[in-house]
């Protein structure tokens, strides 16, 4: 049987989330502060649409947020027309947006007071997994929240993991993105090397790629990076949002993150290359100035 869900922000992620869980049987009702945008996914996808987010909510079992940062999530849950303006004793609030650890800790408190359960739940596999159904969800709650809604959240992920408490969702993505971003350094490093050492890193890339040098952003990011298209995938300006998370927790518990702060110095420089929005592969185009 179907779930009563609300689903807060139809961005490029949220978009086809929201798609999938419409397709798989479930009552959805989105907003979305463009309205315009609402009213596409309505073309597309049944389900209804709501005025504000706590219209959204009110009634759901489920309530999915998925919006740009910690801000954003405060404006979709607090105030008259927020989240928990309405939701239900008995609901889950689950947050896919990557936000501080310290906002999850903060908003499982505030659900608690309106005695609902909340889940935070970052994800990673960009708009191409979002579109595809192909998301890994990582989760912080606890046990018996993730079990109800495990399964739904199965909809549009490969693998949905509870990684512990409140607030584990958002730090495990945190490892996610300061492993990600030595990865494209790395590639950008390569692939520059390759084109000034007078070799064809086309052949080069499947030569290497077949070996130990494997990796995702090799295999789907180094075509783009080599013709110079950047307006795709993620975005520089989200990428640095993520590891100043990283950066900030990493002060609080100890952690040397040498190379995930240089790269994010290297991510300033391609902002000032006007590229914020471009794909987190844009390094490349740094190092060919």
């Amino acid at each position: 049987m179907g779930v009563k869900i609300g689903f807060i922000g139809l961005g490029v992620m949220g978009y086809p989330m929201a798609g999938w869980l419409s397709k798989a049987g479930h009552s959805v009702t989105v907003y979305n502060r463009t309205g315009v945008v609402g009213q596409r996914w309505l073309t597309e996808f049944s389900g209804n649409i709501a005025n504000t987010p706590g219209g959204a909510a009110k009634n759901a079992d489920i309530v999915f947020i998925c919006v740009g940062n910690d801000k954003d999530v405060l404006a979709v849950t607090m105030g008259s027309e927020g989240v928990f303006s309405t939701i239900k004793s008995g609901s889950i609030l689950i947050d896919h947006t990557t936000t501080s650890a310290d906002l999850a800790k903060n908003l499982a408190n505030e659900a608690r007071l309106h005695e609902c359960g909340f889940i935070d739940a970052p994800v990673s596999g960009g708009q191409q997994g979002a579109e595809g159904g192909q998301l890994t969800v990582m989760c912080g709650g606890s046990v018996e929240d993730f079990a109800k809604i495990e399964s739904v959240v199965a909809c549009f992920s490969k693998a949905v993991t509870l990684m512990g408490p409140t607030g584990s969702g958002q730090l495990c993505k945190m490892v996610n993105q300061i492993c990600i971003a030595g990865l494209v350094q790395g590639l950008a490093e390569g692939l520059n090397f390759a084109q000034r050492a007078g070799l064809d890193a086309h052949q080069v890339v499947d030569v290497i790629s077949k070996g130990a040098a494997q990796s995702w952003q090799m295999e789907n990011r180094y075509k783009t990076m080599l013709a110079g298209e950047y307006e795709h995938g993620f975005a520089v300006e989200w990428m640095r949002k993520d590891l100043s998370f990283a950066l900030e927790e990493a002060k609080t518990n100890g952690s040397a993150l040498p190379v995930a702060q240089l790269v994010d110095q290297y991510y300033a420089e391609v902002e000032a290359l006007g590229g914020n929005r471009w794909d987190t592969s844009s390094l490349l185009a740094r190092l060919q100035v």
